[in-house]
């Protein structure tokens, strides 16, 4: 039976448009959806606009606009950005969706069945920007002796009828989940802020609003809104129709689901949301994964900076594989990243242009005028051909342990250390002056390095499925080889080369 697997990008906040640290989040998550599926894994994944909330309502009434109509333009924004980053979901989830509503409705329905909300009175600080609760110790205290956010948002003071869930008698359960999982929260660092957060003692949590009425309404009480991160930390769970009245929907992938998340919204994934799951006796997903965020030009990124960065205009300049390769090779995955042109166009014109694209289009090349587009056939395999053989079987064993692990960038790092051997092994044979002498070895040489190109092909796939494409279509390979177990098995030899061109332009800094 083929393992499935479930694994989600955070639903995205749909008051603005989407900048960098969006694109970064869904080509990451898009990066390890498409390895699972070189791996023969039954994949599922789920992207999705965030459209309820004060925050939302505000925008609208800001604009003249009415908030389903924001909504509906934004959502659709995000969901364009999907195709222009060559996402690979499945599904694109809107919590304005039916399916969502019924999903959340079930949730309240069942923790309110069993005695886990109550109605009560808040009391405190609320964040409009992030949409979230605030103790006092959570917040920044300014000289002028208001309050913020640790982000620099400001907090409102409020006093309104609410919802609560009984968060505090979830503390001992969910710090022994902590530790029966250790990987159930990555990396390690933001493992132990949130365990350190619940350690310090969980106040109940307001779950509904009253002052505005932009979201769900409670079923059991139609004056009240449903908090908007209850709301919407259930379309995972929708996505795959688990919160239903059979309480199952697609189960099987849900027991293999993990969520990517910026380090920002962490504690709404791994504190609410599997308390809300453990209180309404769900299964908890398996796991989340908080990355870090990325600063421009070593500057935090800001809209009062005017330095917000546009993932579609820097596509637009270098080219969409370009920039998926940066975002994803530039920064371990977990850490904070800072982008810079200067550090983009480098990557570009070192790893692509010099070490990937030249290995193709010189032996590509020499195959097309030489041999007339016709791939030869591999002769022998002495030390050298047998020395590539290995790394390549190596990168697979040790490059699938890292993708697992989450550590993208060490991944991208061997397959490029394998591009290396390949190049070196070309470049050492020089099979434009084996052509004058040795015409077997010639053959054999070319063959050899158009086989690793083959295999170079269905590593990068995650990182750039459009040059990965382009290379398999070149050597005649259909898109429906694109798994692992099948690099043995291609043979390539009396495949006619389509059209050879350069894979990636170089850019002048």
């Amino acid at each position: 039976m083929t393992d499935k697997y479930y694994i989600t990008t955070p639903i995205y906040y749909v008051n603005d448009k989407p900048h960098i640290g969006h694109a970064y989040t869904s080509v990451a998550t898009d990066f390890i959806a498409r390895f699972k599926r070189l791996k023969g894994h039954d994949v599922r994944f789920q992207t999705g606009t965030d459209e309820h909330g004060l925050k939302i309502q505000k925008a609208a009434e800001s604009k003249g606009k009415e908030p389903l109509e924001l909504c509906d333009e934004n959502s659709q924004i995000f969901r364009d950005l999907t195709a222009i980053l060559d996402l690979s979901n499945d599904d694109f989830i809107r919590t304005t969706e039916q399916r969502h509503i019924d999903g959340a409705s079930f949730l309240w329905n069942r923790l309110h069945e069993r005695n886990q909300i109550y109605l009560g009175e808040y009391t405190g600080w609320y964040s409009i920007n992030d949409e979230t609760f605030y103790n006092e110790k959570d917040l920044v205290k300014q000289s002028d002796g208001s309050f913020k956010t640790v982000t620099g948002g400001p907090v409102d003071w409020i006093t309104e009828k609410s919802y609560f869930f009984k968060l505090s008698e979830w503390s001992d359960k969910l710090l022994d989940l902590y530790k029966k999982n250790p990987d159930f929260i990555s990396p390690r660092s933001k493992r132990n802020e949130v365990i350190k957060f619940v350690e310090s003692g969980l106040n109940d949590l307001s779950v509904s609003r009253t002052s505005f009425n932009w979201g769900i309404k409670t079923p059991n009480n139609s004056a009240h809104i449903m908090y908007v991160w209850l709301d919407a930390l259930t379309c995972y769970a929708n996505g795959i129709n688990y919160l239903n009245e059979n309480e199952h929907g697609m189960k099987e992938y849900w027991n293999n689901v993990v969520h990517i998340v910026g380090k920002d919204i962490l504690r709404h994934h791994a504190v609410y949301w599997p308390a809300f799951l453990l209180a309404a006796e769900l299964d908890l997903p398996k796991k989340i994964f908080a990355h870090g965020w990325w600063t421009n030009e070593g500057r935090k990124i800001s809209k009062s900076l005017g330095n917000v960065i546009d993932p579609i205009e820097i596509i637009n300049n270098y080219g969409l594989d370009q920039f998926r390769y940066f975002l994803l090779r530039e920064v371990p995955f977990g850490n904070d990243g800072d982008f810079s042109k200067k550090a983009l166009i480098n990557r570009i014109n070192s790893d692509l242009v010099n070490d990937l694209g030249n290995l193709c289009q010189r032996s590509l090349a020499m195959i097309e005028k030489r041999l007339d587009s016709t791939i030869p056939q591999i002769t022998n395999k002495g030390n050298e051909e047998i020395f590539l053989d290995k790394s390549c079987e190596e990168l697979l064993i040790k490059g699938s342990n890292l993708v697992n692990e989450f550590k993208i960038h060490d991944y991208i790092r061997l397959v490029w250390e394998y591009i290396g051997k390949v190049n070196k092994y070309f470049n050492d044979n020089k099979p434009w002056e084996l052509e004058k002498n040795d015409n077997e070895k010639f053959l054999n040489v070319l063959a050899v390095t158009v086989d690793q190109i083959k295999n170079i092909a269905i590593f990068i796939h995650p990182i750039m499925p459009d040059a990965s494409i382009k290379i398999l279509q070149i050597l005649g390979i259909s898109k429906s080889k694109l798994l692992f177990e099948n690099m043995k098995a291609i043979n390539l030899y009396g495949n006619k080369l389509s059209r050879v061109n350069h894979l990636f332009n170089r850019v002048q800094s």
